[in-house]
């Protein structure tokens, strides 16, 4: 019974075999082998549209690297308060933009709302010693589980582009995004906004594959020389693109993304009943985030279950002496039977 993370979920069987084939032999080193420049195809297939791939390896280089490609002296970044950019990459942004700041605007349940956007990016008018307002950083789906679809990516896109900002996207769970919204890639990107997406694997059933998918090239500048500096370029880009290739042919990638969502819906149906435990607040993707008494935790944890406590503070002091807010996440590899059996140790 793992609902500690997704990324606690090992890779799937296809991106193994594609390991174990692109293994055999040789191929030119940093990304000039045949196996990248298909890989790329396949992208451009996926969202419609010609794009650039640029491979790293981990979600924190893809968000903080892209957006240091717009970096200028004072320049700020308005992202919503619970967006990884801001709460879990210590700083990695600032420190690869040599100083943007990131503006956090408030969220409900993980989305910003246009009214919040509006009112943040108005505090930082044009010609203001505040600083220059450079980007505006979505997250979809959500770090609280919840998804935007195009109409409320457009929103707040629009918002941006009046103001000449470039979009970025942190797509570290896209896939079930996408699973969950109905939408396709590009109507929840560059047809909606998006200037460029960290477009990640490694949740979703990859060992290490993550992404820079950039729609407007125009926006970016020196993304090669700062992945290189930042040791994200890839000599034996071959694997990163084996992994790429099995998670994106046939749609595998929105397979297992709505594999795991499934499961998520599963436990938000055994949650919604009366009982002890209850839902903090919908979602739609494969996060859950429920309130359990501490004696069911408890109980979970001896049955050798994992799941993350989160801070209260996002039920706004709803919570009862003897409860918490627990954060549960699905993987392409959880089972019904786990989710059963969770379930009865809470109900």
């Amino acid at each position: 019974m793992n609902f500690a993370s997704d990324n606690w979920a090992g890779a799937t069987p296809e991106v193994m075999a594609a390991l174990h084939r692109a293994n055999d032999g040789a191929a030119p080193a940093y990304g000039n082998d045949a196996l990248t420049r298909r890989v790329t195809g396949l992208f451009s297939e996926v969202f419609e549209t010609d794009v650039q791939v640029w491979f790293t390896g981990t979600g924190t280089a893809s968000n903080s690297l892209g957006l240091a490609a717009l970096s200028r002296p004072g320049g700020l970044v308005f992202c919503s308060s619970e967006a990884h950019i801001h709460v879990d990459e210590w700083g990695a942004t600032e420190f690869q933009s040599q100083g943007m700041k990131l503006v956090a605007v408030p969220q409900a349940a993980g989305r910003m709302a246009p009214e919040a956007l509006a009112e943040m990016m108005a505090r930082y008018p044009e010609g203001s010693r505040y600083g220059v307002p450079v980007a505006l950083s979505l997250t979809n789906a959500t770090e609280l589980g919840t998804v935007y679809a195009p109409a409320g990516v457009q929103a707040l896109t629009g918002l941006a582009r009046a103001r000449g900002l470039a979009v970025h996207m942190d797509g570290a769970r896209f896939g079930n995004a996408v699973a969950a919204s109905g939408a396709t890639p590009a109507e929840l990107t560059w047809k909606a906004g998006v200037d460029f997406l960290s477009f990640g694997g490694t949740k979703n059933g990859c060992w290490a594959a993550e992404a820079i998918v950039v729609f407007a090239p125009d926006r970016l500048h020196d993304l090669a020389a700062r992945r290189q500096r930042a040791g994200h370029t890839f000599s034996k880009a071959r694997f990163v693109a084996a992994q790429f290739e099995a998670y994106l042919t046939d749609g595998n990638w929105l397979r297992w993304a709505r594999a795991a969502n499934a499961r998520a819906e599963q436990l938000r149906a055994g949650l919604r009943g009366t009982g002890p435990a209850w839902l903090g607040w919908e979602s739609e993707a494969n996060e859950v985030f429920a309130v359990l008494p501490r004696a069911a935790i408890a109980a979970v944890r001896a049955a050798g279950g994992t799941l993350y406590e989160w801070p209260a503070e996002a039920m706004g002091g709803q919570l009862g002496p003897d409860e918490d807010l627990v954060r549960l996440v699905t993987s392409w590899a959880t089972t019904a039977d786990e989710v059963e059996r969770f379930l009865s140790l809470v109900g």
